[in-house]
This record gives C-alpha cells, sequence and structure tokens, in this order.
C-alpha cells in the first residue's frame, strides 16, 4: 500500500531477504504492542441479517496466513520487488479477483476488480471510513481531509476541487511554473553546470514553491526554505512505527509538523485582520481569492477553524513533494525508454511553440492541456507508474459488495495497480504505449479500470493541477534540450521514486 511520502525504509537494502526479516520483526513489534488484536474468525460468519446485508453475501475466499503476522511480510516482500502486484497476482490465481487475507494488523479483503472497487470508492460514511497507518494518522490529525467525514469533508473537499479547477489559479500556475522552470532550465546552460541533472530533485524543488504559493500565498525567501526544511522532516514519518519518545521519526516529525503549523496559522491570522480591515474600509477594494486559505476564509463556516485550515494546507503539500514530482520523472524514464514515444512528444511540443512564438503569443494553460499526445503520455505514465498503488477503507457495518461480504471491523484495500496492470483491462499492461488512448476509453475511465487519484467523494481535487504542471515541465524540457538518460530503477515501497532521482546527461538545443 502506498501512502503519502517519504517513509523511513530504506531506499537500498542490502537485499530482499535481508529487508523482508526486518520489516517482519517490525511487523511483530507493531502487532504486539500497537495494533488492536483481531480474532481470524470474527469475520468469517455471515451476519447479513444483522446488518443489512443480504444473505446470499459470501465472504470471499482466502487466507489468513501467519498467526499475529498474517500475509504482510510477503505483501511487503512483493512491495520491494519489480513487481509489487505479485502478491495480489498470485491469490487472484487461487482466489479470484476478490480476497480475504490478513494485512497491517486486521483481517482484510483486497479488491482487484474493477466494479468492486468503484462500489467501494463510491460508497459513503455509512459503509467505509478512511483508514490508515497509526503514524499517519497522528500525524495528519482529526481535521485532515484524509479523515474528515459527512458535510464539513464535502465542503472542504468542493472548496479545494473549485479552487484548483478554476482558471484563475491554472493561469497563475501556468505563469509560475514559466519563470520557475526557465530559471532552472537556465542554470543547466551555464558554462561549467554540472553535465547531469536529476529531475527528481528538480522537479520537487520547483512543484513545492509553486504549489506552496498557490495554497498559503508564500513567495520564494527564507520562509520558504524553512517551510521546505521542516516538511522534509515532516513526510519522513507518515509511514513509521508509531512511537512518539524523544529521538524517534514520529516524535521528530510531530515536532516539524508543529513548527510549520505555528508559521500557517501566522500567516491565516493575518489575512483574517486584513479581511475584517477590508470589510470595514467602505472605499475597500475587494479581491478575489489568491490562495486556498483566502478560499476557506471567505466560505465564512466558524467549523474551518484556524486548526483545520493549517492541518489542510499541509495535506495539500503532499502532491508536491511526492505525486507530482515522481509523475515528471516516470514520464522522462518511461520517454527515454521509448524513442519513438520522445520523437511524437517532441513534435507536437516544438510545433506547439513555432506556432504560438510566430504570432508573438505566449504559452496559456489550455494551450498545454490540448497537447493531445502529450496527455496520453501523462496517463499512460499514471497506468504504468502507480504513484499510488491503492487505498484501504474500513468497514463500518457489514457490507455487502457485489456479492462480497466485508464484515464489520475488516479493512478494504482497493488495489489500483493490479487493476492497471491487468492483461483484461489493458492489452500488454506492462509496455508503454501512449497510443493504446487514441481509442474510444471510456469504458476503463468510468468503470474502474482507470483510478491513478482515487475515485467517488474522495477524488483527487488536484488531479487537472498535476497533469498541468507535467505538461508545462516537459514542454520546456523536450523543447529546450535533448538528453541521454542514465540508467535507474523504480522503488515501490513504502513509496514510489527513482533509487537514484533519474540523472540525465543534457545538451542544449541549438
Amino acid at each position: 500500500m502506498m501512502w503519502p511520502g517519504d517513509g523511513p525504509w530504506p531506499a537500498s537494502a542490502a537485499g530482499p531477504v535481508t529487508a523482508a526479516a526486518l520489516l517482519a520483526a517490525a511487523v511483530i513489534i507493531v502487532r504486539l504492542f500497537f495494533v488492536p488484536r483481531l480474532q481470524p474468525s470474527s469475520g468469517t460468519k455471515r451476519r447479513g441479517a444483522e446488518s443489512g446485508a443480504s444473505g446470499s453475501a459470501r465472504l470471499p475466499a482466502g487466507s489468513l496466513g501467519w498467526p499475529l503476522l498474517g500475509e504482510t511480510p510477503a505483501f511487503i516482500l512483493a512491495a520491494y520487488s519489480a513487481r509489487p502486484e505479485s502478491f495480489v497476482e498470485r491469490r487472484r490465481l487461487l482466489y479470484g479477483k476478490v480476497f480475504a487475507t490478513h494485512l497491517w494488523g486486521s483481517p482484510a479483503v483486497v479488491s482487484s476488480d474493477p466494479e468492486v472497487s468503484r462500489a467501494v470508492l463510491q460508497a459513503d460514511a455509512s459503509a467505509f471510513v478512511p483508514w490508515y497507518p497509526r503514524s499517519l494518522m497522528e500525524l495528519m490529525g482529526r481535521s485532515s481531509i484524509l479523515v474528515l467525514g459527512g458535510g464539513l469533508q464535502r465542503r472542504v473537499h468542493g472548496l479545494a476541487g473549485a479552487f484548483f479547477k478554476s482558471p484563475h489559479l491554472k493561469a497563475r500556475v501556468t505563469a509560475d511554473m514559466h519563470r520557475r522552470v526557465a530559471r532552472a532550465m537556465a542554470a543547466w546552460r551555464r558554462p561549467g553546470a554540472a553535465p547531469v541533472v536529476r529531475v527528481q530533485d528538480e522537479a520537487k524543488s520547483i512543484v513545492f514553491e509553486i504549489l506552496v504559493r498557490a495554497l498559503i500565498g508564500l513567495d520564494e525567501g527564507h520562509e520558504m526554505q524553512y517551510l521546505r526544511q521542516q516538511f522534509k522532516e515532516f513526510i519522513a514519518g507518515l509511514i513509521s512505527l508509531p512511537v512518539k519518545l524523544p529521538g524517534t521519526q514520529l516524535y521528530r516529525s510531530l515536532k516539524a509538523k508543529k513548527r510549520m503549523t505555528n508559521l500557517i496559522q501566522k500567516i491565516i491570522q493575518e489575512k483574517r485582520k486584513r479581511r475584517i480591515a477590508e470589510c470595514e474600509d467602505p472605499h475597500g477594494t475587494h479581491h478575489p481569492p489568491r490562495d486556498m486559505i483566502d478560499v476557506l476564509l471567505g466560505n465564512g463556516s466558524d467549523e474551518l477553524t484556524d486548526e483545520l485550515i493549517s492541518d489542510n494546507m499541509i495535506d495539500f503539500m503532499i502532491p508536491a513533494e511526492d505525486s507530482v514530482p515522481v509523475l515528471i520523472t516516470l514520464a522522462v524514464k518511461y520517454l527515454s525508454e521509448c524513442p519513438q514515444a520522445l520523437q511524437q512528444l517532441e513534435e507536437e511540443n516544438m510545433e506547439l511553440k513555432r506556432r504560438k512564438s510566430g504570432v508573438g503569443e505566449t504559452l496559456e494553460w489550455t494551450d498545454y492541456m490540448s497537447l493531445t499526445f502529450t496527455q496520453h503520455v501523462i496517463t499512460e505514465t499514471l497506468r504504468m507508474g502507480n504513484i499510488i498503488n491503492g487505498i484501504m477503507r474500513k468497514a463500518v457495518r457489514d457490507v455487502e459488495v457485489r456479492g462480497h461480504l466485508i464484515p464489520k471491523g475488516w479493512r478494504v484495500l482497493v488495489y489500483f495497480r493490479a487493476v492497471h496492470l491487468d492483461a483484461a483491462v489493458h492489452d500488454d499492461p506492462h509496455a508503454f504505449n501512449p497510443w493504446r488512448w487514441n481509442k474510444e476509453r471510456a469504458d476503463v475511465m468510468t468503470g474502474g479500470g482507470f483510478t491513478p487519484f482515487g475515485g467517488g467523494q474522495r477524488l483527487c481535487p488536484g488531479l487537472d493541477l498535476a497533469r498541468l504542471e507535467a505538461s508545462i515541465f516537459l514542454h520546456h524540457l523536450v523543447t529546450n534540450f535533448r538528453w541521454v538518460a542514465e540508467e535507474d530503477a523504480v522503488v515501490n515501497f513504502p513509496t514510489v521514486r527513482l533509487r537514484r532521482g533519474m540523472p540525465i546527461a543534457v545538451t542544449p538545443r541549438t
């Protein structure tokens, strides 16, 4: 399971066996001391009459694995391999696309069935609630949009979605990306500059600054650097042992979050004072929301406290460190390995550049989003890369999903990766093939066969912004440079990343 953030697990281990042994020991400690025990037999009886699930619903076939450990060690061992989906594939052959197992200290149902996964994602809080590791829950807090439910979750999600989709923000992000990418790439051209660029590091630096400005209105400078340092410490603890003793990663991450919260709440309080002054001034000018804090303050709800706003600003920063930079980096990797796709991407983007410069126009966000093949490359990168491998939910009652019984208290792992790499859903699924998206794919998009941003009420609100930022970076890269990529490998656990940061030797176009 992939959670946001760079966890404490080693990016390179002495070997998968050693890593698995160490992780198995950690799982035992967590299971014995930090995770509530559940008897494997507690959910195997059918209790449909008690909770509204039909009597015909059956618990999926499967195995609960070893005592205490369940099948967590096997899941982790597969996650460290080149084919993390192998854990699900083996059990799918034995039990079907929906099967029972025991992961992270709890009996669970794993779905690699598009229709079942879609039904779980679209279910409301009366059936399933989000579930995350304890370390992540400690760091996010109860105000996080990741765990909020009901009307408050819908309000925050709706406000965020409307803001991230707004043409005003997209225009601002486009201008910021132009400026920031141009500055970074100018440094690549300087005499004596390092001949090798690490795409992952460059993308993280660029995207973080731009998204933070959109979220809290912070410009480049000392405070931005301070926030970035604290955020790196914070995100390192998202997947860690839930021990808050001094010296542990979780303890350090909580301290870093407190320092970030203090800075963000100071900004919130200044904005509140400014809003009061503008309202009291009869000649004052009304300004549209400059950032996400302005949007939430403008809602006027007493439920949107300073604590809730600051917690969610930190949550929304995670894609800037994790999801979007990795999307950009994986796209460069896959393009480097597929010359035909790279050539077509170059031609499409060079044509756009010639057309706009020929009439003296700058590129707008709509220009980037209209690049058909570039969007296909991004879509295929999302399918292949599986930056989010899946999500977990917890059943709050016995739930029937398309004939499958999910008992109260059990977890559900909706495993996106297994569907995205399923030959029954996508032809030749392990091949990077952007051209596959030339065909009509409405059935895949709407039927649960393609869910890189999740789905239902918790669909990622920044999905359009992620595509836009990736499109702009790729455009400037292919229209200004040629490159030769060095060998690098994708690490899939605990988060998706490139082991060496995707080093490329760049040569400016003449």
